[in-house]
């Protein structure tokens, strides 16, 4: 399969706990034993969010807030991609990420340009290569109700479609926004009709499972 291996930053840690990248590469070296091919997309979490609140304390606008998102995600990314394979650069472009994955089994990229999150990258990757598969590994265990960290009567959907996904979430980009799936994402995905499971990525063997079909986190089709 190809798969869409996103991998929030809140789960990397702030900063990367060693252990956590160790057991990502792990899991990403069985998947591409077994012949699957992962785009692995990377993002900033807490680390970016700290970095965007001291922008905006100084006065940049939200656009340098996002650039800034950015290069920490691309951070992040580049010491995933240097522990899988030594590389030492990542794609800054759908077109060059789809480059590599033409000729890897494994690719690893961070944010793109400002005005779009990691998960839209992750979306829009998924559309342009054709995937089968998008996971997103998250500090939760799936989608639910609404937020389960303010109301503690949420509950978690095992299965859920696009639009009520979209219901749910609403909302619009704004730099370090902090989502179980950015909106802009689920509009995206909602219209390439990739198949997305949530779930929760502080151990990374969950993504393996999923991949063998099963029944963990949140389905979204």
């Amino acid at each position: 399969m190809k798969i869409v291996l996103r991998i929030g930053g809140s789960v990397l840690g702030s900063p990367p706990h060693p252990e956590v990248v160790e057991d990502y590469s792990k899991v990403v070296s069985e998947l591409t034993g077994e012949g699957h091919t992962l785009a692995v997309i990377v993002g900033g979490g807490p680390l970016s969010r700290k970095y965007i609140e001291s922008a905006r304390k100084v006065g940049l606008s939200s656009f340098h807030q996002d650039l800034i998102a950015i290069h920490t995600s691309r951070l992040n990314a580049r010491l995933v991609a240097m522990k899988l394979g030594g590389v030492s650069s990542v794609p800054t472009s759908i077109n060059s990420m789809l480059l590599r994955l033409g000729r890897n089994r494994v690719g690893v990229m961070g944010g793109l340009r400002p005005g779009i999150t990691t998960d839209t990258v992750a979306a829009i990757l998924a559309q342009k290569w054709n995937a089968d598969l998008l996971v997103k590994g998250s500090n939760q265990q799936g989608n639910y109700t609404s937020d389960p960290q303010i109301d503690t009567k949420a509950k978690k959907l095992d299965s859920i479609s696009y639009a009520r996904m979209k219901e749910i979430l609403g909302g619009r980009h704004t730099p370090g926004i902090h989502s179980i799936v950015d909106p802009v994402a689920v509009e995206q995905l909602a219209e390439s009709r990739v198949k997305l499971i949530v779930l929760d990525g502080s151990d990374p063997r969950n993504v393996m499972m999923a991949v063998q079909g099963a029944k963990i986190g949140t389905v979204v089709s």
